[in-house]
Formats: structure tokens, C-alpha cells, sequence
């Protein structure tokens, strides 16, 4: 045990021959983060048949000088390369009603690329990207910054235009299931 090690340790209190605490596991983290509740958002790129998508729980504003949101989105995702290609996404704010449409952009029932688009209205604002038109709110996104870290790529969006209904409960995933708040009064 290095010298270093040994001051660590002593300026904390503990003894060298403690036992260390195991590392953390992809499971157990996994499990943990199932305690954070999310909003459950869709993020839609690129048009026509070149549209795909994903259900996100990993989207947070990040200024509002600039208007800019950041998420997190697993590279292995279908609408990865997408992001990458066209540079512009939709974050689209789901409703407690709109759980359907998170299951399709999940991939739960099968559906892949433009498939998942079926079955709602869809407008376009300033940058060209899909954006659920009875969405609690939508954030039409100009790609800012796109950082790769681990199995992750953390994109940074500048937001262009915004679109929203509003006025309704929204959508949240909670410990592996999706639920609601109740809007008071």
C-alpha cells in the first residue's frame, strides 16, 4: 500500500486494513437510478422516411440564456446515427394520455425509424425536426454540442422554437413503470 494510500485513509478515519467497499455494478446503479423519477419525452430527427426516434427520461434544461436543454442518449439507439447525420431533434414533452406513443418510440411493439411516427400529428417548426403537435410542450433543437462518453453520447441543443398544448397531467416513468402527477385544483 503506497504512502499516499495510507494518509487517505488515516485523514478519514479509517484503519488500512478495512475492508474496501465493492465497486458499484451496471446493475445495481441501473437499479438505483429506477428511484429518479422523469418526464417522459420523445426525441424525433430528420424527416420523410430518414425520421427515427426514442423515448427519453434523460432530458434537463441546461440555460436559459441561451434557450439550450441537454440529454443523454445511448449510441447503440437506432436514432443515434440520425442525431449525428442531421444535426436538429425535437424533445416532445409527453402527456399522462400519450403513453402509447411512448411505447412505440421504445420500440415496445416492434416499430423502427418512420414507423414509430404513425398514428399522431406531427408539424415542423424551425429547423425541419418532427414535433408532436398536441405535445405538453416541444422543444425544437439546432444540435450545439454532441460529447461521447462510455456507452452515452450528451447532446447539447440550442432551441430554436417552441410548441406546446399544455394544460394537461404529464407523463412520468417511475421505478420501470409510467404513472402521472396530478395537476392540484
Amino acid at each position: 500500500m503506497s504512502l499516499d494510500t495510507l494518509l487517505a485513509f488515516a485523514a478519514v478515519g479509517l484503519e488500512p486494513d478495512a475492508d474496501p467497499l465493492p465497486p458499484v455494478t451496471a446493475d445495481a446503479f441501473r437499479g438505483a437510478m429506477r428511484h429518479l423519477a422523469g418526464a417522459v419525452s420523445i426525441v424525433t430527427v430528420g424527416r420523410g422516411a430518414e425520421r427515427g426516434g426514442l423515448t427519453a427520461t434523460s432530458v434537463v434544461s441546461l440555460s436559459v440564456d441561451p434557450p439550450t436543454v441537454l440529454l443523454c442518449v445511448n449510441r447503440s439507439a437506432s436514432a443515434w446515427p440520425l442525431l449525428v447525420e442531421h444535426e436538429h431533434f425535437g424533445v416532445n414533452v409527453l402527456g399522462a394520455s400519450q403513453q402509447a406513443i411512448a411505447d412505440r418510440f421504445a420500440g415496445r411493439n416492434g416499430e423502427k425509424g418512420a414507423a414509430r411516427f404513425a398514428g399522431a400529428d406531427w408539424v415542423e417548426l424551425a429547423t425541419g425536426a418532427p414535433i408532436l403537435a398536441d405535445a405538453l410542450v416541444a422543444f425544437d433543437c439546432v444540435l450545439e454540442e454532441r460529447i461521447e462518453r462510455y456507452s452515452h453520447g450528451i447532446l447539447i441543443g440550442r432551441v430554436e422554437a417552441l410548441h406546446g398544448a399544455g394544460g394537461r397531467d404529464p407523463l412520468l416513468y417511475w421505478r420501470g413503470a409510467y404513472g402521472a402527477i396530478r395537476r392540484p385544483g
